[in-house]
C-alpha cells in the first residue's frame, strides 16, 4: 500500500538548545536560511507525501505562519522586482496539505504519535522526527517509503551509533536480509550498559501501519516515565515483524548543538548563493587554525 501521509512530532520543549530555544521553538532555527522543520517537510515531499500533520505544543504558532501564505510580503517582493523569492515563499505554503494538532501533555514520543489517529486513518504512515533533519541527495522517508510499499511491514530507519551513547537512543537485534534491508527482530529504548542488543538505533525516521496505535493505546509508560515509541515497535516487531533501512542521508540532531553547526557548515558549503565564498572563507580560516 504506498504511504500517502507523515507525521512529524514537533512538541518538545527543546531544552538541550536553551537559550536559543527560549522565545523560538527549536523547530524554527535555521540552518543557514531555512528553519529546521522546512527541510524535514522538504524531505516528506520529496517522498510524494502531500498530507502532513504537525504535532505542536503551546507557544509554536509560529511554525504555523511559517507554512501559511504571506499575501503582504508576497506583495512587497513582487513590487520590489524580487520574483524568484516570491516564488520560493509561494513553494513553502504549496508543498503540501499541512494540518495541525497539540500535544497537550509532554508524556513521550508514542503518545505524541498517538495524536495523529484521526488523521491518519487506516493508512500507513511516516514519522519524521521533529529533531532529526536528514540532509542527503536522496530522500531518506522515499528510501523507507519503498522498503514498506514492497514488503508491507513496518519499517525503521536506521544508524549504527557509538556504543557510548547508546543510553541516549534505542539497540535493536538485527539480521542481514535482503535488498539491503535488515529484520529486526528485537529492540530497547535508552538501555542501560550490558543491555544492548548492538549499536544499531532508530534514527528519526520510520513508517509504520496503523495498528500501532492499538498497541499504543496498551503501552505503559516506559523509559524516562513516557510513553516510547519504540517500546510500541517492537511489540508490533515481535508479532508481525519490522525491517531496518540504513538511509543514505546524514542525519543532524537538532539537539546537539555541535551537530548542529556541522549542519550549518555543510549546507553553507553547497549553498548556490554563497557555497563559493564561504569555502574560500573556511581555507582561508584553516590555516590561521593550523598554526
Amino acid at each position: 500500500m504506498r504511504v500517502t501521509k507523515a507525521v512529524i512530532p514537533a512538541a518538545g520543549l527543546g531544552t538541550r538548545m536553551l537559550p536559543a530555544s527560549k522565545a523560538m521553538p527549536k523547530e524554527m532555527i535555521p540552518i543557514v536560511d531555512k528553519p529546521a522543520i522546512q527541510y524535514i517537510v522538504e524531505e516528506a515531499v520529496a517522498a510524494g507525501i502531500r498530507d502532513i500533520l504537525i504535532i505542536l505544543s503551546r507557544g509554536k504558532t509560529v511554525v504555523e505562519d511559517h507554512f501559511d501564505r504571506s499575501p503582504e510580503l508576497e506583495k512587497r517582493l513582487l513590487e520590489s522586482g524580487k520574483e524568484e523569492l516570491c516564488r520560493q515563499m509561494t513553494d513553502i505554503a504549496g508543498a503540501a496539505r499541512i494540518h495541525y494538532v497539540r500535544q497537550q501533555e509532554m508524556l513521550g514520543l508514542g503518545h505524541a504519535v498517538a495524536q495523529a489517529r484521526a488523521f491518519v486513518g487506516d493508512e500507513p504512515f511516516a514519522v519524521l522526527y521533529g529533531d532529526d533533519v536528514v540532509i542527503g541527495e536522496v530522500s531518506a522517508t522515499a528510501e523507507l517509503c519503498a522498503a514498506y510499499e514492497k514488503y508491507g511491514l513496518g519499517v525503521a530507519g536506521i544508524k549504527p551509533v557509538p556504543v557510548e551513547q547508546l543510553t541516549r537512543y534505542s539497540s535493536l537485534r538485527v539480521e542481514a536480509w535482503q535488498d539491503g534491508c535488515c529484520r529486526i527482530t528485537d529492540m530497547i529504548e535508552k538501555p542501560r550498559p550490558g543491555e544492548e542488543f548492538s549499536n544499531y538505533s532508530i534514527l528519526g525516521r520510520c513508517v509504520l501501519p496503523p495498528k500501532i496505535f492499538d498497541i499504543l493505546d496498551r503501552t505503559p509508560r516506559g523509559a524516562g516515565g513516557e510513553i516510547q515509541l519504540t517500546d510500541a515497535m517492537r511489540e508490533l516487531t515481535l508479532t508481525d515483524g519490522m525491517i531496518g533501512v540504513e538511509y543514505s542521508g546524514t542525519r543532524c540532531d537538532m539537539g546537539n548543538k555541535l551537530a548542529y553547526l556541522q549542519a550549518c557548515v555543510e549546507q553553507a558549503l553547497r549553498h548556490p548563493e554563497i557555497g563559493g565564498e564561504f569555502t574560500a572563507y573556511l581555507k582561508q580560516l584553516a590555516k590561521g587554525l593550523c598554526v
